[in-house]
């Protein structure tokens, strides 16, 4: 049904499946009414609907222009329109619905706990579907995340555009399709309200979706990404409160621990009293000064860049642009970067302050070979041997290695593909993993936080065997229960994760493998925030 235009697009290729036929002329923000347009298919064929209280039909829409957003919770281009689309539903609070179509990638996205939790953490505003089967992708003929359609005021397909980078397109769409419904008289200016998650299920826990966790034992202190909270909480290894940095308001502000703001930050790097902190949505590496407490820009715009190609050398730190940093290590004097909206590994000098990339082409893949000739599919999590960097290769669930010298290769030690994935021990080709976002060194081994499987593993990186290490029935214990970990960090012979989707540090014992949660004392949740609020609040 659905003919898409990819003008500046980037995004994420489904796994081959049937084609649709698609209707011509989408996609173009020059003659909206110009062609003649077919009724948009059905909504129906979800398993579920989150932030409303039922399902949702296209005739409940007739006088709204829809945005349908076809997206999966892994994409890091899904996830880089969701400020545009929350940018559009602010500029036409009256005229515009958006609808989420979560069309899953990944077997643990076809669950609707695991889509309710990504619609929390990514503080969505606007219904969302559970397209299970894909029946509503396959109807509509889409073939890659993400996907927009627009729909006109009477309930007609208008077209659609794939990838990152339109808002300027959507935006003068959408105010055309405005102007029409206003001079045909069929759009309906009372807004519609749904019934949101966030009214019902608040971040009114210490943490809230923690991303990342780096543990120091020599000075016995903890460093915690408290990502939805956008902040960082710093603890000793006991979890009592020794300061925390950021509002708990999305924000890019610099300055005292008390005022700065962060917004969804990630990676942590220390460099004796200076933590490097990815702050992802902020496109940054932020600097936190932890005997002054103070924060400042080490790296970043604050701006996306969404095309690195042509950046063959370092540049100045502060002037070039990144693209969803989402971890940091450092290993002698270079601070590497899992540059996971540009599908590379970066790498910055911290006494020359100039940063650029280090090994990936930027196409999202995965492919050994050369630092420069390999690729990478969104990487997420680092660690090191001090000889060799191993990465977390989140979108081909697969763990990587390449020497930190920048010299030699890039290898591959488990994962196959896009679309190989799956909860299987054994060695090298042989396992399955999904969708892995952290990985730590340790004892000649590598812990893999299995994200999507909500396990840890140990793998071998000289015989690439691997087997899993903890994930079982109970919440504590010798047999526990984790919820999409995603980071990973060791003193001595505790490892701390970032439970993520628990909401909470786990500390685990590796040589007696009992786990724990961290008692966090003295670390309250944030004030609630001043947000605007979409005029959409209980259908």
């Amino acid at each position: 049904m659905l003919a898409v235009t990819g003008l500046f697009a980037t995004g994420c290729e489904a796994a081959p499946g049937p084609k649709t036929a698609g209707a011509a002329a989408a996609g173009s923000d020059e003659k909206p009414t110009g062609e003649k347009r077919e009724a948009a298919p059905e909504l129906d064929g979800g398993v579920a609907w989150l932030n409303t209280a039922g399902p949702i039909k296209m005739a409940d829409l007739k006088g709204k222009v829809v945005l349908l957003d076809f997206w999966t919770l892994c994409c890091i281009n899904c996830i880089h329109i969701m400020p545009d689309l929350a940018k559009l539903e602010k500029k036409y609070p009256n005229n515009l619905v958006v609808i989420g179509v979560h069309s899953p990638k990944f077997d643990n996205e076809k669950e609707t706990n695991s889509i309710r939790k990504a619609v929390l953490r990514y503080e969505l505003a606007h219904p969302v579907v559970n397209d299970a089967d894909r029946k509503i992708w396959e109807r509509f003929g889409v073939q890659s995340w993400p996907t927009v359609a627009l729909v006109d005021t009477e309930g007609k397909m208008v077209g659609g555009v794939s990838g990152e980078g339109n808002y300027d397109i959507l935006d003068r769409m959408i105010a055309k399709l405005v102007a029409e419904g206003k001079e045909k008289k069929t759009l309906n200016e009372k807004p519609l309200r749904f019934d949101l998650l966030r009214y019902r299920e608040t971040a009114d826990t210490p943490l809230f979706f923690p991303g990342k966790v780096l543990a120091d034992e020599k000075s016995n202190r903890l460093f915690i990404a408290d990502s939805t909270h956008h902040r960082v909480v710093v603890t000793d290894l006991s979890g009592k409160k020794l300061a925390i940095a950021g509002t708990g308001s999305p924000g890019r502000v610099d300055g005292p621990f008390a005022t700065a703001q962060f917004d969804d930050p990630q990676g942590l790097a220390l460099d004796g009293d200076t933590l490097y902190v990815a702050d992802r949505k902020n496109h940054s590496i932020r600097a936190l000064d932890l005997k002054a407490g103070t924060v400042s820009m080490a790296a970043g715009t604050g701006e996306q860049t969404q095309d690195t190609r042509m950046l063959d050398h370092p540049g100045p730190a502060k002037t070039t642009g990144l693209n969803s940093p989402w971890d940091l290590l450092i290993v002698g004097r270079t601070m590497f970067v899992a540059m996971a909206g540009h599908h590379q590994i970066w790498a910055m000098n911290l006494d020359k302050k100039e940063i650029g990339p280090f090994a990936g082409d930027g196409r999202e893949n995965i492919k050994d070979g050369p630092l420069f000739a390999a690729r990478f599919a969104q990487p997420s999590g680092l660690a090191s041997d001090g000889k060799f960097l191993y990465v977390a290769d989140s979108e081909v669930s697969a763990i990587r290695k390449l020497p930190v010298d920048g010299t030699g290769r890039v290898e591959t030690l488990v994962g196959e593909g896009l679309f190989e994935f799956g909860d299987q021990d054994g060695v090298g080709s042989a396992v399955r993993l999904q969708h892995a976002l952290g990985v730590a060194y340790y004892d000649g081994k590598l812990i893999v936080a299995d994200t999507y499987n909500s396990k840890l593993k140990f793998l071998d990186p000289k015989s690439r065997e691997c087997k899993t290490f903890l994930g079982g029935p109970d919440p504590d214990g010798k047999g526990p229960l984790f919820d999409a970990p995603a980071g990973l960090s060791l003193a001595g012979n505790k490892l701390f994760v970032a439970d993520t989707n628990a909401n909470r540090i786990r500390v685990v014992d590796l040589a007696t493998k009992k786990v724990t949660t961290l008692a966090l004392q003295g670390v309250d949740p944030p004030p609630p925030q001043k947000e605007w609020v979409a005029p959409m609040a209980s259908k």
